[in-house]
């Protein structure tokens, strides 16, 4: 089973993108960030001409995230416990062949002492008080999204000019390791240890083309598909067609249980 995530940053603009990604890659589950429509704008039937099955839990103008896959999503829950209403919609999970998969978007956070960053590290610990509540890390249990956190500095391109900034900040690594604390492993890092590998790239300043990035797209796992995990990497193809995303996707690979 393949697995993929991706920041699309608005269906509505990139969907000839996803559309054409998703049409070669062909990955069992797609987790989408940042829709940015109501689910009832969600070009469903679209994906169902390629074969899937899609569960959004979105919003207007801003987050949203969906998943896709080609055989049928059980179980799903839509949000956080405590998401105010309309709120921030930034979970969708949901099992598919198995395993449970668990879509985020996590806050960007905007700068560090904001609200909006102390929005991101409640949202963060109400992240592990969901999974402590509803999952058990002895189960195939995947997280994947946008975390909008580099875990360390070999996720990015400069650490000292990112030291202490968003997505890099202590606070919010300590926070994101409390829910990796949960029972989960970065499966990227299983396959990959050293740095210079990154997901995301501004649009300005040519930061693509220099690959100066963030890797701020995971996929996590626990210790049943740990072992079974095959393979992760990051697509920048799509990264290079006209009017990207400015995330990749990421694609892990699992054998059979």
């Amino acid at each position: 089973m393949r697995i993929a995530t991706w920041n699309v940053n608005s269906i509505a603009a990139r969907l000839p993108v996803v559309l054409r990604w998703a049409e070669y890659e062909r990955p069992d589950v797609l987790c989408l960030q940042e829709i940015k429509c109501v689910d009832a704008k969600f070009p469903a039937a679209e994906f169902e001409a390629l074969g899937y099955a899609s569960v959004t839990h979105g919003q207007p103008t801003y987050n949203g995230v969906a998943i896709l896959a080609l055989s049928p999503v059980d179980g799903v829950v839509k949000g956080l416990p405590g998401d105010e209403e309309p709120g921030h919609s930034r979970l969708v999970a949901g099992t598919v062949g198995g395993i449970t998969v668990v879509n985020v978007y996590i806050p960007n956070g905007s700068e560090v002492g904001s609200d909006k960053y102390s929005f991101k590290l409640d949202w963060l610990a109400r992240l592990r008080m969901f999974l402590d509540e509803r999952y058990s890390a002895a189960d195939p249990v995947l997280i994947c999204g946008d975390f909008n956190v580099a875990p360390d500095d070999r996720d990015v391109h400069d650490p000292k000019l990112w030291d202490g900034k968003i997505l890099c900040s202590p606070a919010e690594r300590e926070a994101l390791e409390k829910v990796r604390e949960w029972g989960f492993e970065d499966a990227f890092r299983l396959h990959t240890t050293d740095g210079g590998h990154f997901s995301w790239w501004d649009y300005r300043a040519g930061a693509f083309r220099r690959n100066a990035g963030l890797r701020i797209d995971h996929v996590w796992v626990t210790a049943p598909l740990l072992k079974r995990c095959a393979s992760v990497r990051i697509d920048k193809e799509p990264r290079m067609w006209d009017r990207p995303s400015d995330h990749a996707p990421v694609i892990a690979e699992f054998t059979a249980g």
